[in-house]
């Protein structure tokens, strides 16, 4: 072998070589058990990222691990193509999103292959191609058919910047989830798939997924949101009208003063006709932000339309206030105020001198004050006339039997989960395959229509979609009839909800899944992306999941039996001021001195200015402190990148992006290989004769049997692959103290190597693969067995025993595994050290843990 480590030849001949075998190809086998492992596909934007070579490279580490633990693996990857950044460079460059989505996928396919992973590249999928977006659409008439589908006039969150409807999930901090631009509320036609028809199973099975991280369940757990409660009935004084509510805290009806509605709420369109104080009022809400963390601290804002409510008990009047923070797509647009038992509503009251009326008292018998804030706890009811003592409970019941008795209301389960609008208005997505009629009918597009193709060969101009722009695009026919397309598309988490199914058979053309194949290999057995997919992504594709188990598709419930969520990548961010202006320095171009405690105490860029460090910041275009993976693959070799990513932090936690880390991660790869070539040098091994091992020897061997059982349980249990790695090169530590002498010195020593070598594999596969070559190794490592922990090396002969006098260490003596308490202390008295300390001295008592510590208290 090469005395020298050269990673970047030794790690284009292994990709060829894994290429020309097509070494990772998955092929469905029965008598073998399959292990699907995926890491959340990319957005082609051009250029690989960080944050895209951890994920990637901790699901090629466990695909690799699996495959050589026998696992029939399968490891695929596509593209996420559909999208506004698409678009938007588009536009930016004068080129259309097609081309420019293509070249990014050759680009970052490149990239890929760079870093070793992996992947079935013959089940590579791209969602803007219509071999792939064709069965969505086909789903989507499906869905139509079964009422699942619907389309409505709502209010939604308009993103005036990219003129495109968002998703509740899409608006972070009442701005939009791309761009940052404050999102405005807008009433047009949307498209909805029924995810609420779900919400109950969505949430209760939650509960089997008990590979998943506890904090994205509770995520999805409050974004469902579901709450028992009573949905009553208001009719408004003086008109036939009436208009319904919904509350979990029924035990305070006694208490409501007035009643909140929506802006959108058709009372309080039917109140602004006449008023134009109220309709400019009204204008004004449409653009409330949606985000709860704001509803909760903005300024309340009302004002009363005119009307009055009668209390479906007492008959009491109560006025109608159309207030700021109730929305029309929550609930039923309409909220009973309680404002001595809610503090909204206590606030709301104040301003605007509105009547509070307390109905509950604390349960524990001390003193209601409700001058100050409101008392929201449960309690005991007063102040309600035959309801008056009962706990929160009774009174709940009592409430709701009684509403019901009258006609009133019924008990009510509610879901703060939404339906899914799935419409947008922009171009780069899939077609929405709906067709409208002359006769104002909307129906779907028959199945020899489909797919609905997206015209690639565009101009762009501005904004403005180019199917909407294009007259002729839209026009059809609909048997015989004359018919115009839809000319929105969909949401692109249309096309990420399933895309994990259709790896399982990309070239099924006779429909959407091939069931044989999507059940031999679904569900995904270790899931990996980012946690700020939990409410979207990863919400949708549980959804789609069930809708394609109740198609006779997929047999099972849930997609993703494990997930493991990867932390962020930071780097250090540098700069400089220019005129006022902070000018942003990449930290690859910048030299640091760092203290003892490696502090950076100074900063100069490759222009030799003195910068400022900004701290440990997440890499991002804004602050330049983004690290290019090629950069660093070119410098160090893709092993050396994927080591100090495993190395660097647990998986789930910020890992800090160091390049003296790099530096330290190539040095033990050179260690590693320098090692071999020395052993390999010395000629040939005899065989390990186990038997004949001196202590020394059986030593070294148990600390590899302990590293080997240590590491498959990290890799393979808890995934702590940063504690993996210290395990291994802490016993390479101990083998370069290793004598090299004897005959069975080398034999272990060749046995020491070949099972780091395969440990290592998985993270560092194209050293791995030479290494294990040069040490004769059976075949190539891909199909090598993981190494397993020899029961018999891990039993102990000898133990080491510190011994102290009075409480401090005078010695250290090794006894047999078995010695009795007796025997320890006798070696122990004899023992120079311990004697210097014990001789001529009463010893007044021993306390021996047994093969570990002898404790002597002597006078």
């Amino acid at each position: 072998m090469q005395e020298h480590y050269n990673p970047q030849e030794l790690e284009s001949n292994v990709q060829q070589h894994w290429a020309k075998n097509l070494t990772f190809k998955a092929v469905e086998k029965v008598d073998k058990e399959k292990f699907y492992c995926l890491s959340m596909f990319p957005y082609p934007s051009g250029r690989l990222h960080m944050g895209h070579v951890r994920n990637y490279t901790i699901g090629d580490v466990i695909s690799r691990f699996q495959r050589l633990n026998g696992k029939n693996v399968m490891q695929p990857i596509g593209w996420d193509a559909f999208g506004l950044p698409a678009e938007n460079a588009a536009i930016k460059n004068n080129s259309a999103p097609a081309k420019w989505t293509y070249e990014n996928i050759e680009y970052m396919k490149g990239q890929l292959k760079m870093l070793g992973l992996g992947y079935d590249w013959d089940r590579e999928v791209a969602t803007c191609t219509p071999d792939y977006y064709r069965w969505e659409q086909w789903f989507f008439t499906e869905l139509f058919k079964k009422g699942l589908v619907y389309k409505k006039t709502s209010s939604v969150n308009w993103c005036p910047n990219d003129q495109t409807v968002l998703a509740n999930e899409q608006v972070q901090d009442g701005c939009c989830w791309r761009c940052d631009t404050p999102v405005e509320q807008k009433e047009i036609p949307q498209w909805f798939i029924k995810i609420t028809a779900y919400a109950e199973e969505l949430l209760t099975d939650l509960d089997k997924l008990d590979g998943w991280p506890e904090m994205v369940k509770t995520m999805q757990r409050n974004w469902i949101g579901r709450s028992e409660g009573l949905t009553m009935t208001f009719a408004v004084d003086g008109s036939t009208d009436t208009f319904d509510i919904y509350t979990t805290r029924p035990d305070t009806l006694m208490g409501v003063t007035y009643v909140a509605i929506a802006a959108g709420h058709p009372l309080a369109k039917q109140a602004a006709e006449h008023n134009a104080e109220l309709a400019a009022f009204l204008e004004e809400c449409k653009n409330t932000k949606v985000a709860e963390a704001e509803l909760a601290t903005m300024e309340k804002k009302g004002m009363a339309t005119g009307l009055y409510a009668l209390h479906p008990l007492d008959g009491r009047r109560v006025p109608v206030m159309v207030a700021n923070f109730v929305l029309m797509d929550y609930g039923t647009g309409a909220v009973m105020a309680v404002p001595a038992h809610d503090q909204r509503d206590f606030e709301f009251a104040q301003k605007y001198g509105l009547d509070i009326r307390a109905v509950i008292r604390p349960a524990d018998g001390s003193e209601l004050d409700i001058s100050a804030a409101a008392y929201t706890d449960k309690g005991v009811l007063f102040n309600s006339g035959e309801f008056d003592g009962l706990d929160f409970q009774a009174a709940f019941n009592a409430i709701c039997d009684k509403l019901v008795a009258l006609g009133k209301g019924e008990k009510t389960i509610n879901y703060r989960l939404r339906d899914w609008g799935v419409s947008r208005q922009r171009y780069w997505g899939a077609p929405i395959p709906m067709l409208n009629l002359e006769d104002g009918t909307v129906v779907p597009a028959p199945a020899d229509q489909l797919p609905v193709i997206l015209p690639e060969d565009v101009v762009m101009d501005g904004v403005q979609s180019p199917i909407k722009a294009d007259a002729n695009w839209a026009k059809t026919t609909y048997h015989g009839q004359p018919a115009l397309r839809e000319t929105d598309t969909f949401d692109t988490f249309m096309e990420s909800s399933w895309y994990y199914a259709r790896y399982c058979c990309p070239d099924y053309q006779e429909g959407m899944l091939d069931p044989a194949k999507a059940n031999h290999w679904l569900p995904v057995d270790q899931y990996i992306g980012g946690i700020e997919h939990a409410c979207m992504h990863l919400l949708y594709a549980r959804f789609f999941h069930k809708l394609l188990r109740d198609a006779g598709m997929v047999q099972s419930d849930e997609p993703f039996t494990r997930l493991l969520c990867q932390g962020m990548v930071l780097a250090d961010a540098f700069y400089y001021t220019d005129n006022g202006a902070r000018v942003w320095v990449s930290p690859v171009d910048v030299k640091v001195e760092r203290d003892e405690k490696g502090r950076i105490t100074k900063a100069v860029d490759n222009q030799g200015r003195e910068v400022v460090h900004a701290g440990m910041t997440k890499m991002s275009k804004s602050k330049n402190n983004g690290i290019d993976p090629q950069l660093m693959v070119e410098r160090y070799g893709a092993d050396t990148v994927r080591l100090f990513m495993m190395f660097a932090s647990p998986a789930d936690l910020t890992l800090e992006w160091q390049e003296s880390g790099v530096e330290g991660a190539q040095r033990f790869l050179r260690r590693l290989w320098k090692a071999v070539a020395e052993h390999v040098a010395r000629g040939d091994v005899a065989a390990l004769d186990v038997a004949s091992l001196t202590n020394e020897q059986k030593t070294l061997r148990r600390e590899l049997h302990k590293t080997i059982a240590k590491v498959s349980d990290d890799i393979g249990r808890r995934q702590t692959f940063n504690t993996a790695i210290a395990a291994i090169m802490e016993l390479m530590n101990r083998l370069a103290k290793a004598p090299q002498e004897r005959a069975q010195d080398r034999a272990l020593t060749q046995e020491v190597l070949s099972n780091v070598v395969l440990m290592l594999y998985p993270i560092v596969p194209h050293i791995g693969f030479a290494l294990w070559q040069a040490l004769g190794g059976s075949g190539d490592i891909d199909h090598a067995a993981w190494p397993q922990a020899d029961s018999a090396a891990l039993v102990e002969d000898e133990k080491l025993v510190v011994v102290q006098v009075n409480g401090k260490v005078r010695g250290k003596i090794t006894v047999a595994a078995d010695a009795n308490e007796d025997q320890v202390k006798a070696l122990a008295f004899a023992d120079a050290g311990v004697a210097k300390f014990t001789d001529g001295k009463e010893v007044r008592k021993a306390i021996y843990v047994p093969g570990k510590l002898l404790n002597l208290v002597v006078a």
